[in-house]
């Protein structure tokens, strides 16, 4: 596939993609609910034992053990996951929202890494790096050919620590290099603006540690702005999910007090639970209630909640409850469709099982696993057109993804589908010009945005022509 019609990443700012977790930190797992298979266990051992004797070269002991725990996890589902010592650091810098790197958004472009953002006050922001700059070397390797996982891996490492960075500005015509420090950089995953005079604009790209204080602030920031606030577009497209606390705080300053937000159905008694817009259910620690100092007009204000295929999980959740309670129109794509729980149980003081452990709902009781929030208001992503929408992988296109048995002709025809739409967009770019990378979210070219915005005014919506809902639900249990 053409590296021009690789959507933007966000990894680099240490994102944790689609997981609603809940932060059990145990030291202990939860023991079994039945005896052990005890001829399989022998087999286990003997398997062992073979490798440690018999294979061509030796084996780590403690790596053999790790890559038997994370294949048995990985045979689960997509989400569930066995995490060593690395992946465990890795997953707590996302769901903080801080890690040690340069602090930079990013994308690819023509194979190299492309700055989409530096983030304000961050080690990149002070070394002059600009939106739209590629990183062609990161010290001595070059960054064509490598995946933007790799790319952001050669990025981070420890504080005080130096990475060089060769950096070509198309706007100038040359290639410069830069040596930035490393340092902790806290992720802002909260943006605000008002758009113009009574109507706002706020977007949550992840639900992590630190959203509701940043959502609440920058909230209080629009309505000094703007006192009388006409209209509100809460915007979580490419979400892919975090905290669960964060959804249904962020749902609760929307929602009249006390009404359901969701819930979630497991095998254990601790899944079986409904979560309200009440501080008791979305405050995980003693002090302030940041949605409590919100303005009271905020419950009332005229509300569009824009989704698309990459919204997920925790934002699907806020999605279906101001859905459900009539509070919003959604409008944009089909979401995701991750409609399951992940909870983190520690295994020990460097390692830990992230388990899927229920199902969630919406207040109405529907499932959306593998299925999404259908919108209100359909919406390509341009008005062009939709360019990318079709080669989005979403939750039903997961191996072993929850329920999967009866969808299999279902996935070989949405795996056939996005195959064809790459094919044909390949094919309209070698006849013209590449096609534009979608406008940034929240811009004067932001086309979702401004039909959203027509919708709070009462003007014509373009809505989508060839949008359809996907009809395929996920049985549940």
């Amino acid at each position: 596939m053409s590296s021009k019609l690789k959507v933007a990443g966000w990894v680099a700012l240490g994102a944790v993609a689609g997981a609603l977790t809940t932060m059990q930190l145990q030291a202990n797992a939860r023991s079994s609910l039945s005896p052990l298979p005890l001829d399989e266990m022998q087999q286990l051992a003997a398997v062992f034992g073979l490798i440690k004797s018999d294979y061509v070269e030796p084996v780590d002991e403690k790596k053999l053990i790790n890559d038997a725990i994370a294949g048995m996890v990985s045979g689960l589902d997509p989400h569930s996951q066995f995490f060593d010592k690395k992946t465990f650091k890795e997953f707590r810098e996302g769901t903080t929202g801080k890690f040690v790197g340069v602090g930079i958004e990013i994308g690819m472009e023509d194979g190299l890494v492309k700055v989409v953002s530096p983030i304000e006050g961050s080690p990149a922001f002070r070394a002059g790096l600009k939106s739209g700059d590629l990183i062609t070397r990161i010290d001595d390797s070059a960054v064509r050919g490598l995946s933007l996982d790799q790319a952001v891996k050669k990025m981070r490492g420890e504080p005080a620590t130096k990475v060089s960075l060769s950096i070509y500005r198309k706007a100038e015509n040359r290639t410069f290099p830069v040596t930035i420090v490393r340092e902790e950089i806290k992720v802002q995953s909260v943006r605000a603006k008002v758009i113009e005079p009574g109507y706002a604009w706020i977007r949550v790209s992840q639900f992590q540690d630190r959203t509701v204080d940043d959502f609440a602030k920058k909230l209080e920031e629009l309505y000094k702005q703007e006192p009388q606030l006409k209209g509100l577009v809460l915007d979580l497209r490419n979400d892919p999910g975090g905290l669960l606390d964060g959804a249904i705080a962020i749902s609760a300053a929307f929602l009249p007090k006390n009404v359901e937000v969701v819930s979630t159905k497991g095998q254990l008694a601790d899944q079986q639970a409904t979560y309200r817009a009440t501080p008791d259910d979305y405050r995980r620690r003693s002090g302030d209630d940041p949605i409590k100092r919100l303005p009271a007009a905020l419950k009332n204000v005229p509300l569009v909640v824009l989704v698309n295929e990459g919204s997920a999980s925790a934002s699907e959740i806020v999605a279906g409850a101001l859905q459900d309670h009539k509070r919003a129109t959604i409008m944009g794509a089909q979401t995701f469709g991750k409609g399951s729980v992940q909870t983190v149980r520690q295994l020990g003081p460097e390692s830990a099982l992230k388990i899927t452990t229920a199902r969630y709902y919406t207040p109405s009781g529907r499932s959306i696993q593998a299925k999404g929030i259908v919108p209100d208001v359909m919406l390509d992503e341009t008005a062009e057109g939709n360019v990318f929408a079709a080669l989005r992988t979403r939750e039903a296109d997961l191996e072993k993804h929850l329920n999967n048995g009866p969808e299999a002709e279902e996935n070989e025809a949405r795996a056939k589908a996005r195959e064809e739409a790459r094919q044909k967009l390949e094919a309209e770019m070698a006849k013209r010009e590449p096609l534009k990378p979608l406008p940034e979210f929240g811009s004067a070219e932001d086309f979702p945005l401004i039909q959203a915005l027509n919708q709070l005014k009462g003007q014509p919506v373009i809505a989508s022509k060839t949008a359809v809902e996907r009809k395929a639900e996920a049985k549940t249990q």
